[in-house]
């Protein structure tokens, strides 16, 4: 079993095609079919079946595939972490972010990383919450910002932050000069609106469930698919959102949004740094962890 052949695996997994994985690897198809017959022939069972044009994963197959980007992602951790250990600041960080970090917080970090280290060689990957988790189990990323971190997954430092429901300010109140309105509500005003959530899978959709339950609201729900779609909707009135006070700070200090409050409103939250537990960190992301724990992040 070679590398080369999980990697040709993992393409056939991802496009559905023998076809257009030669296309993403750059080799013939004959070679793609070779590889994946190699490969089914090691493992004794049938990793992939025909389906029309394309292939599909057989039961199996969807559970070597798993196991494969481990494996593969590890490998390619392990020639980085290498190449980083004599010189940290010259190594690889990869950083998985969820949205709200990944849009307001990481690129300032990552600048300011850049900045001590010019040399280092850094990547960021946003998504929402099961995205990046499922970056972090599979090594294709060395450390992730995110919720509460799951099973299989440390907290190294965390970061306070809040989540607050926002909406368009209403008519006739007032915004403190230089400082964020906050409007109290009451139950029936959020019963009445619309909310705004990401979809499954998003952090901050959780979080809202958490409150709505918490408060006995069935509301009107919207899904939209980024934090940059939710802000312009309450922005043009859509409805309201629960969101991270870092991905809507400037709306309300210029009073273009209203922060509402009400019962567990605002949330108390933090963002963790996270990696796979009981695994030690290569050089380079050891090195972002103790900046960050420099610039006022707590050790977990």
């Amino acid at each position: 079993m070679t590398l080369g052949q999980l990697r040709t695996f993992l393409a056939v997994a991802e496009t559905g095609s023998g076809r257009a994985a030669s296309h993403r690897l750059v080799v013939t198809q004959p070679a793609v079919s070779a590889a994946l017959a190699a490969l089914q022939k090691q493992v004794g069972v049938a990793l992939v079946v025909r389906e029309g044009r394309g292939l599909r994963l057989t039961p199996a197959g969807e559970v070597f595939a798993d196991y494969a980007r481990r494996i593969l992602g590890l490998a390619d951790e392990g020639v980085a972490a290498a190449a980083g250990a004599g010189e940290p600041g010259r190594g690889r960080l990869r950083l998985a972010a969820v949205t709200s970090v990944g849009e307001h917080l990481a690129p300032s970090l990552l600048a300011a990383f850049l900045a001590r280290h010019p040399k280092a060689e850094i990547s960021l990957d946003v998504g929402n919450r099961q995205r990046v988790w499922d970056l972090l189990a599979h090594h294709q990323t060395d450390l992730a910002i995110g919720g509460r971190p799951p099973p299989g997954a440390a907290s190294l430092a965390s970061l306070p932050h809040q989540l607050a429901v926002v909406a368009l300010p209403r008519p006739g109140s007032r915004r403190p000069r230089g400082r964020p309105a906050v409007q109290p509500v009451s139950r029936a005003d959020l019963a009445r609106a619309t909310w705004l959530l990401r979809e499954q899978g998003s952090g901050t959709r959780a979080a809202a469930e958490e409150v709505l339950a918490q408060l006995d609201l069935a509301p009107r729900v919207l899904t939209l698919g980024s934090n940059g779609a939710i802000v312009n909707s309450v922005r043009s009135g859509l409805g309201i959102a629960l969101l991270s006070r870092d991905a809507v700070a400037d709306h309300l200090v210029t009073g273009v949004l209203q922060e509402w409050s009400h019962g567990p409103l605002p949330l108390e939250r933090a963002w963790h740094l996270v990696s796979r537990a009981d695994e030690p960190l290569a050089a380079t992301p050891r090195l972002f962890l103790d900046e960050l724990l420099s610039a006022g992040w707590r050790r977990a």
